[in-house]
């Protein structure tokens, strides 16, 4: 599932990560990466125990904690800690499919399910930088407000093009659900919405009870906890 959350940060915290992140002293970003992704990988990075990125780290999952189509969508169980980079000057990140597995620094190991980029420019501030995700149904390109996050399998092959103009900065981490099946994610999802719809337009409250409860039991079902 490719869903577009809006206003995942307010404007005061977007001013004060760009604040600290112009600031920044960033590093190659292959750094990060394995041999095969370090053919592909043109980009900066803030270097994992910087004291920034756990900073600004704290402030976006503080953010997502306070979004219910976040969750809706996520059903995070786990989430690594977001890193923070920068293309600028040509820089992109070829065609490829994130880790199954990952682990950083100290922290335990995490089944990446559900991949995630909080946009932290404006678009009108680069030329290119857009996030092609390339499923059954063709290559998708993302390119959102500062603010703004896309979530989508972490099992999609992606890319982000390359920066012809200016600098496209964001968050990335990656979560691992609940739920490990994004078609099960995809359909409790949907659920969820069209029952907080029926809620908001007055239907029958048994109704929606019993959904709610068809919900909730589905959830019970496919959680790992």
């Amino acid at each position: 599932m490719l869903l577009h959350i809006p206003n995942v940060l307010t404007r005061d915290e977007l001013a004060q990560m760009r604040a600290r992140l112009d600031a920044a002293d960033w590093t190659d970003g292959r750094e990060t990466v394995g041999t095969l992704g370090a053919q592909v990988k043109r980009n900066q990075q803030l270097p994992d125990a910087s004291p920034v990125r756990a900073e600004l780290a704290r402030i976006v999952l503080a953010a997502l904690g306070r979004n219910p189509l976040y969750f809706a969508a996520a059903l995070p169980l786990k989430t690594l800690t977001p890193r923070f980079n920068r293309y600028a000057g040509g820089g992109e990140y070829g065609f490829h499919v994130d880790g199954a597995v990952m682990r950083a620094g100290g922290e335990q190991h995490l089944r990446s399910d559900v991949s995630c980029t909080l946009f932290l420019a404006e678009p009108d501030e680069y030329d290119g930088g857009e996030l092609i995700v390339s499923d059954t149904y063709g290559e998708h390109e993302v390119k959102l407000p500062a603010g703004d996050a896309i979530v989508y399998p972490s099992s999609s092959l992606h890319r982000v093009a390359p920066v012809t103009r200016g600098a496209r900065i964001a968050s990335f981490f990656w979560v691992q659900s609940m739920v490990r099946d994004d078609a099960s994610r995809r359909l409790l999802f949907e659920m969820d919405a069209s029952i907080e719809r029926l809620r908001a337009s007055g239907a029958d409250a048994d109704a929606v009870l019993q959904l709610t409860g068809i919900y909730h039991n589905l959830l019970r079902r496919w959680a790992e906890t």
